[in-house]
């Protein structure tokens, strides 16, 4: 199957919407006038990870668990990031499906 092109600012709102929540504020602000499938799924991927990440300075207090919860945010939200920066729309590793379902009103 060959991967459909997109255009770079679809790929830049994807980078952008990975760096912080500002960024993803940003990123999403930028989509509404040149919207794109890439950036769209990575709006949401994103968004759901900027909130697990939040869940997790709180259980981060907790030690092992905590570690853990924080190694694996960080692996997922290094992945989507590559992911975007590649262009490509792939779910991060348990938690992407998810997102993309329960944020799937964000259009």
């Amino acid at each position: 199957m060959e991967q459909q092109p997109y255009s770079q600012n679809a790929q830049l709102y994807a980078i952008i919407s990975y760096l912080t929540f500002v960024g993803w504020v940003i990123a999403f602000v930028l989509y509404q006038n040149d919207k794109s499938e890439l950036a769209i799924y990575h709006l949401r991927q994103s968004l759901g990870l900027h909130l697990i990440g939040v869940v997790g300075w709180i259980i981060f207090i907790i030690p092992i668990i905590g570690w853990l919860a924080a190694i694996f945010y960080f692996v997922c939200w290094l992945m989507g990031l590559i992911y975007a920066a590649q262009a490509e729309m792939k779910p991060v590793p348990l938690l992407g499906d998810f997102f993309q379902n329960i944020f799937k009103s964000i259009q």
